[in-house]
């Protein structure tokens, strides 16, 4: 018989069914022998594409990163010292990040671990660096500024807010919580809570990095 014009497994087509079952049933779904099962193919012809099923996972993570737009931060250069385009990207980067991490929540306790030897994920953090670095800020200030963001986007990223409140509007009784005759509201305004507040604070957060840049450029 002839043998098939493409293999019938390869790194790609692991990692895409892999993702496919994380998202459709949580990270605890994911096992050698459910993703073999998944595939049509044994268990051990896995191993040959990755050692690990945290290798595996550590490539998985990565083709989420991979998703971001990093696209904003191809003109750091040309931003030079005077900084114009860095809340700009920083601000497009976020909403990108935000975006790729909401279309698959199950994975972000993984890649909130960092980025490790991920290669989206450390030309994520090198693109990110370097446009601040080239706009402008001391080295320092750029990685503890990539650090909030990470840690601000990723955070929005793992649960939702409103869907954190029951929708029986007796839970909120008034003698215990006076402030709360309203909450049993939030969770049928999932989107436009969690929306909303993920665009005010990352507005303060950039108001507030505007701040420190131009303390920066009245400094001798």
């Amino acid at each position: 018989m002839a043998r098939p014009r493409t293999p019938l497994l390869s790194r790609e087509r692991i990692v895409a069914a892999a993702l496919r079952l994380i998202d459709e049933e949580g990270l605890d779904a994911l096992s050698t022998r459910r993703l073999a099962s998944e595939l049509s193919v044994s268990g051990p012809s896995l191993y040959n594409h990755f050692a690990t099923k945290d290798e595996l996972l550590d490539a998985v993570v990565d083709s989420v990163i991979g998703e971001v737009d990093l696209s904003m931060f191809g003109t750091a250069g040309a931003a030079g010292a005077g900084g114009g385009s860095w809340p700009e990207a920083l601000r497009d980067w976020a909403r990108s990040y935000r975006a790729a991490l909401a279309a698959h929540p199950n994975i972000v306790p993984v890649l909130a671990q960092g980025p490790g030897r991920r290669p989206n994920a450390l030309r994520l953090a090198d693109a990110v660096f370097g446009h601040l670095v080239e706009s402008g800020w001391p080295r320092g200030q750029a990685t503890r500024i990539g650090a909030l963001m990470r840690y601000f986007v990723t955070g929005s990223a793992l649960a939702s807010f409103a869907a954190g409140f029951p929708a029986d509007a007796e839970v909120y009784d008034a003698a215990d919580y006076p402030h709360l005759g309203e909450a049993h509201r939030l969770a049928g305004h999932r989107g436009t809570v969690d929306e909303g507040a993920f665009e005010t604070g990352l507005e303060a957060l950039l108001d507030g990095l505007a701040l420190r840049y131009a303390r920066l450029a009245e400094r001798p």
